[in-house]
This record gives structure tokens, sequence and C-alpha cells, in this order.
């Protein structure tokens, strides 16, 4: 089959749109959506999403929190964000028109699924009644589609059973949305005939699905216009759509390539990091080799073998995984190999928010371990930026033979946006300088003996001849590497220890700061990047002044990051925590550090950045946190000097 672009009602140019995708989380959204953004990419747009996942793996069916969304931007421009609130809002049901809806500003479009309003539906979700017979929704383009009885239509001759048929809606709505926006779909046909290669009847079902969609939009006469989003003007390049995920195991990849290394990661499955060793495990003819362990102790202990053998040891997790794999961190510490420990944070504590996002490992990637045990912390800022960060986090363990901190989170990880394709020859080698076998007059090996620069001791891979040396958690002898319990020398390793990480090489703070005569600066760190970015363009276009800077090294932190805060009348620090580097910057510099603070499972929308910044301007800022009722603290931004 074959699409072309026919549309016959009017076209209505855009330079960006918003669009969320809402059902229930059996429903295929985020499939749609991924579909959409693939679509998008091929086109040219810049693009970022942000899928929401339910908190339960199997919410009831039907309810508000079994709702599974997928949120797309697509511009003619460079964005930073996924969109603050949808433009467009796609409701399968009446949970996630109850749980969207509010957030679609005046004159939105609405397209609802009328099918799935049935007494009982609208019962799971809380309503007394059918709100689209209601009044309340004046404000919007409200379009009500029977897409479930159109799809079980157009699916009949695939031959395949109601469910199976039933399930092919999100094809019908996607087929919609692409026809809304001149969209192509012949690619989608390829992926779907790909997907499900053994199924034909399936491919059919699905393509009929997409197919009705396409023709309901050209055929109703209830879409008064189309839209058009021109191609962004993007730096030129070879371009694909990449999730963080995705980015950081091609990162992790092109560290083992350019050191010459194997790449081994020892995990255990967890969400939101799973999906690194899912695409690790499809990459083993570059020399990724992937162990699927039955515990996060386990995955790590894998990891430290493999670097005391030669090879890059990773090993990914998130915050509860990091609290099991804490003592082997300390191993490593005392072992002085190179590891690189992925923690894609997600709500805390405990199990937390599985799905949902957070930026509260902080401290536990600083000081989470028993002893003076410092390690290095990196973090990446956005999706596409998880590759860059995996190869300096690998840089650094292997030039530096420490244990790095990774910290991703789940709103970088889960997100897309495109990646310009690196040439492989520019990426700057890694090398891991192995002890070779001793010269005919050497004195004796000394595996904890220190290189000048970067106090990193030999690395002697197992069967080097000459080059036998102790291995383990006790502590070693500077130099010899045998067991010690000597005080004075527990003293020197320990200092050495700190002053190896303190002393790792990282780029000075670069600021971002138009006019240079800003007095207030934005600080972030991980994925607050984009919707800081986004905050400070709205507030330069009202004439303010704003500086903004990101740190991607958090331990060391840039040395010039103290006098660059000091240079500024108040420092705001956003972060999905209660102020965890706000505590880290306050301990340690006089600057006025004032955090923005956020903790609800959902990223920073810009525009409750924006608002931080217009609260400051117009000198209504607070030193103390704002008091909330309990029911407006859940979605809270909460600004001042919070709880530490």
């Amino acid at each position: 089959m074959e699409s072309k672009d026919t549309r016959t009602s009017n076209v209505t140019k855009l330079d960006q749109v918003v669009i969320r995708i809402a059902g229930d989380s059996g429903d295929g959204m985020q499939l749609a959506g991924d579909r959409f953004t693939a679509e998008a990419a091929a086109f040219g747009n810049d693009l970022a999403t942000q899928p929401n996942f339910p908190a339960e793996i199997r919410a009831p069916q039907g309810t508000l929190p079994g709702v599974s969304s997928f949120q797309i931007q697509i511009a003619d421009h460079d964005i930073l964000t996924a969109g603050d609130r949808p433009d467009v809002l796609v409701a399968m049901n009446p949970a996630a028109l109850k749980s969207n809806v509010g957030d679609l500003p005046d004159g939105g479009i609405l397209i609802v699924n009328s099918d799935e309003f049935s007494k009982r539906n609208l019962s799971k979700a809380g309503y007394d009644s059918n709100p689209l017979e209601s009044d309340g929704f004046e404000h919007l383009q409200v379009h009500t589609v029977p897409m479930s009885t159109m799809t079980l239509g157009a699916v009949e001759p695939s031959g395949v059973g109601k469910k199976e048929a039933h399930r092919a809606k999100n094809m019908f709505a996607l087929g919609l949305l692409s026809w809304m926006y001149g969209r192509a779909i012949t690619a989608v046909e390829a992926f779907l005939e790909t997907k499900f290669v053994s199924q034909p009847d399936i491919v059919r079902a699905n393509i009929l699905a997409l197919h009705a969609g396409w023709n309901y939009g050209e055929t109703t006469e209830s879409f008064a216009s189309t839209y058009e989003v021109d191609r962004a003007d993007l730096p030129p390049g070879r371009y694909r759509q990449i999730t963080g995920n995705t980015a950081l195991a091609y990162g992790l990849v092109a560290a083992g390539r350019t050191a010459g290394m194997d790449v081994f990661l020892g995990s255990y499955p967890i969400t939101p990091a799973s999906d690194i060793l899912h695409e690790l495990s499809r990459l083993k003819q570059f020399g990724v080799h992937t162990f699927q362990a039955e515990d996060e102790i386990a995955g790590i202990g894998a990891a430290i073998g493999a670097s005391y053998g030669g090879a890059l040891g990773v090993t990914s997790t998130s915050g509860p995984g990091i609290t099991l794999k804490s003592e082997a961190i300390g191993l490593a510490v005392m072992t002085e190999l190179p590891l690189i420990v992925v923690d894609v944070q997600r709500g805390g504590p405990s199990t937390g928010l599985p799905t949902k996002t957070e930026q509260a490992d902080l401290l536990q990637a600083m000081f989470g371990r028993n002893g003076e045990s410092p390690v290095a912390i990196v973090a990446p800022q956005s999706p596409a930026d998880c590759f860059d960060a995996a190869l300096e986090a690998a840089r650094i363990a292997v030039t530096y033979r420490t244990p790095v901190m990774l910290l991703s989170d789940g709103a970088i990880a889960n997100g897309s946006e495109p990646w310009r394709i690196p040439d492989v020859d520019t990426l700057t080698r890694i090398g891991p300088g192995f002890a070779t076998p001793p010269e005919e007059d050497d004195p004796g090996y000394q595996p904890y003996a220190r290189d000048p620069v970067t106090l990193a001791r030999d690395w002697a891979i197992p069967g080097t001849e000459g080059r036998e040396h102790r291995i383990g958690g006790l502590e070693k002898a500077n130099g010899t590497g045998d067991i010690s319990y000597h005080h004075a020398n527990h003293e020197l390793m320990t200092r050495v220890r700190a002053a190896r990480i303190a002393g790792i090489d990282v780029p000075d703070l670069e600021v971002d700061d138009p006019t240079g005569d800003a007095e207030i600066l934005v600080l972030g760190w991980g994925s607050s990047y984009g919707p800081i970015g986004e905050a400070a363009r709205r507030a330069r276009r009202s004439g303010h002044a704003v500086a903004r800077a990101h740190l991607r090294h958090l331990n060391p932190m840039p040395k010039n990051l103290y006098e660059v805060l000091k240079g500024y009348r108040r420092v705001l620090v956003p972060e999905m925590n209660l102020g965890q580097l706000s505590m880290l910057l306050k301990a340690r510099c006089d600057a006025d550090i004032q955090p923005v603070t956020k903790v609800s499972g959902m990223a920073f929308r810009a525009d409750e950045l924006h608002e931080a910044l217009l609260e400051e301007f117009d000198g209504a800022l607070r030193d103390t946190e704002r008091a909330k009722t309990p029911a407006a603290a859940s979605a809270a931004v909460t600004i001042g000097r919070g709880d530490r």
C-alpha cells in the first residue's frame, strides 16, 4: 500500500507543535508515539520526546494509574524540550482524558476515541456522566472519533480475532495524526512488516488500521485545517533519532573501540536502565559482552572482575541498585580499577516510583559508601549527550583507574531527540596503558606505584609475566600493594585516593551570558538542561538579562566554578530533589545559592522555571520555602532554601 499527501483541507503553517497521545497502558501509546517520532525525524524536524509510563506494571485497565502517554514537540528550529503543555491531545479513553485534558490550553485540539466512553469506563475514571456531552470543553476544538468501531471495520479483511483487531486502534490514531501533519506512512508500514514479520495477518491488520485513520482525516469534514511544520535548519551531518539509553550504550561501545578494549556489562534488569542491557546485548560483534546477573551485587562483582582482566567493566542500575552495589563500589575504590557505574535515577526511596524521574541520587553517588571512598561523577544533559557522557566517563575511569558514577535519569533515558552521528575518526583515543613484562634489570614490581600526573596506579592484566600482585578489599601498602594495617600508610593512601579524584582534568565551566551583565545565574545538572535553556530564552525575549550554566562534572567540579558563582548576585539551582547540589555548593562557596526544587516524579517544565525567574526579577523570591497546601505540593516547584 502506498500513501500520498492528498489532503484537501486548508493547510496551516506552524513553527512548532506539541502533541500528546494518551491511553491505557495496553493501548500501544508508546509505539504510536515512537513511530510518529520516527516520521518527524525522517522529515527533518527538530524534535524532543517525553514518554510517561504507569508506575505499576499491571495497573487496573481504564483507571487513572494505568494511563500511559507520549509527548513530542516537533519544530522548524532548534528546541530544547518536549514542550510544557500539548497543543494536541489524543485521548483513547476516559481515564486518559481526565488525566491530561487540564494541560490543554484554550483553543487546543482534543481528539477523543468516543467508543470507549461507556458507563463502566466513565466510572473507572471517576466520571459521574459523560464529559463529552457537557459544555465543559467549549474552550477546546473537540473531535469525537469512533476509533474502536472504525478500526474493527477496517481490519476485518485481515482475518484477525476481535482482540487483535481492537489492539490496532493505536495505528488508527497514528494514521490520523500523520494525515493532520502531512507525514508519509510508508515508513510505518515497513516498520510493521519487520516487527511482525512472522505474523502476516497482524501486519495487514495494523496497516489497514493505519490507512483507515489517514483516510478518516482525508474524508471527514470535521477538521477545518491540516498543519505543516517545516524542516529544521540543523547543523550539517547525518542524524538519527536516539533515546538516552541507546545513546549511552553506543557511547560505551565507542569508548571500548577507541581504547582497544572489550566492553563487559554486568547488570541486573531494573527500570528505567534495562534498555542499556538490551541494546548492548545486540552489539556483541563490537567486542561487547553482556551478563544478566541474578542480582545487583553479582552484576557489579562480575564487572569488577572484567576490569581486573583488562576489559572496560560497566554495571547499570537505578537508585535501589546503587544501594546494593555500594560495598562493591568501595572494593573498586580500594583496588583502584576502572569501573563505570550507570545510575538511571528514578523516584525513591525504596522501590519508589519505578517509571518516574528524579535526581535524588547525587548525595548517594558522592558519599554513599563506608569510609573515605571518593569516585568521579559525570552527568549527561540530554538523550543525545549520553553518548559523549559515556565516552567521558570511560576516559576518566581508564585514565585515573577509578570508578565513575554516570548519573542519567528517567527523563533522559526514555526521552529522544535527533543525534548527529559523529565521525569515529575524530573521537579522542583512550589509552589504557597496561603494564608490560619487566626488563631484565627490573627491581621488582610495584603495582601501586603511581603516575606522577594522574596518581593512577599500574594496571597489570593477570598472566602478564612478572606482574603478579595482590588484589582485594584490604588496605594496600603504597607502592607494593601488600596488605597493610599501618596507620600512617592508611592515612597516606586515603589522601592519595582523594587527591587522585580531585586532580582529574575536567574543563572549566562555560557560562552562557549574552549581555555579560546578568545578575542572575541559573545553574543546573542532568535533565534540567533543556527546561533551563528554554526558560532563559523566554526571559531574555522579555528583556531580562539572565545567565545559565550546566555542570557535567559533579566530582570533581570545574576548578573555576566557585569564582563563577561569586560573580552573580544570586544563583538559582533547579533540581528534581530537595536541594542536593545546592547543599554541596553552599558548603563550599559563599555565593547566594537558591534551590528550585521539584520531586513530583515529573521532569521540570520550562514554564515552571520561567516563572521562577520572573519571580526573581519581580523581587518576589523568598529565602524560605513557600507554604504549600498538601494538594498543591504534589505538583509544585518549590523556590527557596528547601529542607537542607
